[in-house]
Order: C-alpha cells, then sequence, then structure tokens
C-alpha cells in the first residue's frame, strides 16, 4: 500500500473509533473493527473507491453490526455480564462532543441504553444522533432506503427517550460537588446523610470487582446507600484485591463524574455517576481490568488533580 493510502486511512482513523467505540460500547473492540477495516481497505481497490471516508464509514459499521449480531456478543450481553468500557476525559475515542446529543450518545447510561435496540437501530441512530449523517449517507451505508433509516432512528428515538432521564446535562461543576459529598458521606459513615443523596429511584449497578460473572443490580436507596457503604469501607482483604491503599480521585469519565481508586499510577476501580437535580440517580461500578485497559493508559498520561483521599 502507498502511503497516500495509508495517509487518507490514517486521517480516519479517529473519526472510525469513535463510531465504533459508540457501537460496540467497547474499546478493545472498536479498536478491532477499525484494525480489520484498515485490512478491508488494504485488500480494496482504491482507484474504484470513489469517496473513502464514505467507503470507510460503511465498511467499518457493517463489522460492527456483524460483530453486535454474533453468537458471541449476544451471549456476553444476554448473560447480563457486559458494562459499556469507561473512557477518560479527553480520549479521542470519545469523538465529537459539540453538540448535547453528541455528548450524550457517549455516556454510560445512553450506551447502556443503545443494548436494548437491534444493532441496525442502534447503527442508524449513532449515525445520525452523533455524527450528522444524513438519511440519504445512511441508507447506503446500511443498504436500506431512507424510509427505513427515518423508520428506525423514530423509533431509537423513541426508545432511548422513554427511558433516559429527563432534566437535559447536568452542569460538571455541580455534578462534581454532588459526588465529593456522596464520596464524603459514603466513606464516612453517615449512612442518613448518603441515602439523602440518592435520587428516590436510584439503580446501581457493579460487576462485582471483576470476581461475579454476573453483574450485581440494586434498586430503592437504602439497599444502593448499603451497597455503597460496604463498598466504600476499607478491609484488608479489598486492600489485597487492590494491591495496597488506593488514593480515590474524582475525574471525568464518558462525560460523566466518576470516582477513580488507584494504587502506584495504577487505576484499580471506577464508580461512574450519573447525577440529576443535585442528587445520584445512578451509579456503576468497574473493576474488571480488562474493562479498564485503556482508562489506565490514558490516566498515565493524565494531568492529574490532588486526590480527594490520598490513602483509603
Amino acid at each position: 500500500m502507498d502511503s497516500a493510502a495509508i495517509d487518507r486511512f490514517e486521517a480516519s482513523r479517529g473519526r472510525l473509533a469513535s463510531l465504533a467505540y459508540r457501537l460496540l460500547g467497547s474499546a478493545a473492540d472498536a479498536e478491532d473493527a477499525v484494525q480489520d477495516t484498515f485490512l478491508r481497505w488494504q485488500a480494496a481497490d482504491r482507484e474504484r473507491v470513489e469517496v473513502p471516508e464514505a467507503w470507510l464509514s460503511k465498511v467499518v459499521t457493517n463489522l460492527c453490526i456483524d460483530r453486535l449480531r454474533s453468537a458471541r456478543a449476544r451471549h456476553e450481553r444476554a448473560a447480563g455480564a457486559w458494562l459499556p468500557e469507561p473512557l477518560l476525559e479527553g480520549d479521542p475515542m470519545l469523538g465529537p462532543a459539540d453538540t448535547f446529543e453528541q455528548r450524550e450518545s457517549v455516556s454510560l447510561a445512553v450506551l447502556t441504553l443503545l443494548e436494548r435496540l437491534s444493532p441496525v437501530e442502534r447503527a442508524v441512530y449513532v449515525l445520525r444522533e452523533a455524527f450528522s449523517y444524513s438519511h440519504a449517507e445512511i441508507a447506503g451505508i446500511l443498504d436500506i432506503t431512507e424510509s427505513a433509516s427515518q423508520q428506525h432512528v423514530h423509533r431509537a428515538r423513541i426508545r432511548v427517550t422513554a427511558e433516559r432521564r429527563p432534566g437535559g446535562e447536568a452542569d460538571p461543576a455541580s455534578a462534581r460537588r454532588v459526588v465529593e459529598e456522596f464520596l464524603a458521606a459514603a466513606t464516612s459513615g453517615r449512612t442518613e446523610r448518603l441515602v439523602a443523596l440518592l435520587t428516590d429511584d436510584v439503580t446501581a449497578v457493579s460487576d462485582g470487582a471483576g470476581l461475579s460473572k454476573r453483574l450485581l443490580r440494586y434498586k430503592t436507596r437504602e439497599r444502593v446507600a448499603s451497597y455503597v457503604r460496604a463498598g466504600f469501607k476499607p478491609t484488608p482483604a479489598k486492600r489485597r484485591l487492590a494491591g495496597g491503599s488506593p488514593a480515590m480521585h474524582i475525574a471525568l469519565v464518558n462525560g460523566s463524574p466518576a470516582v477513580l481508586a488507584v494504587v502506584d499510577g495504577r487505576v484499580v476501580g471506577a464508580v461512574a455517576f450519573e447525577v440529576s437535580d443535585g442528587k445520584v440517580a445512578s451509579l456503576r461500578g468497574i473493576a474488571a481490568a480488562n474493562r479498564l485497559a485503556r482508562l489506565n493508559k490514558a490516566w498515565r498520561q493524565h494531568e492529574l488533580d490532588a486526590p480527594v483521599i490520598t490513602a483509603w
């Protein structure tokens, strides 16, 4: 392959990775899809490709749809052991963030909701909402009619909107203050204050520190508060599992505040928060090493704020 063809692909790599991440919810799988797209580009008759960007978008989107339809992906998601892979603020894979729709489309909450769509509905929704493709362009990418594209995005918007929390985008500074107060309550034993910081319909999901085959789910303020108190209570066993006594940092993950547990510069756990009207509406606890690999890579290059807890 000549250098011009490589340069043309590399110019699109970031956009392709961001598209694949939104479609798959996994940075590792997105990287694989982009690499497979490069191999297709390498083998293609590029003289016959009229618009390389459109060709590449079509290939990566359809590769992602194939992955979503695969037996392995269906098993993982059906088994209840799947969570979106969190990405640290500034990660180029998060992609375009100029509009509310673009920022929302990469939030952990929406990535989780997208799991309930069919692969084609998910692709149409992402292409339209996050990348502003026209229905004509989407039809070309997915080999469907413009009318079908419009119907898919209409159904997807209804399903996402029906289950999405109302209230729009939370102010980052206010959301961070809520999380700081929440962390203080969680680590001090102030259970009543902890419950008061939760919405009436709060939910929590955890991968069980990577030790559980299924996600652990909690509902009601009392149960979530109990889970949080137990989770944030330091014990020798937890420190052994973490590899030391973690420092607790607050950072932005997929556009929302998160508490990161860090030992010797390595993120060993993340709790991502959704904040609504000054209270915590949902928590997602992630500690499986494979889900934190890309976040860790970005963390090592991140300009760090002082930890809110220096040694847990």
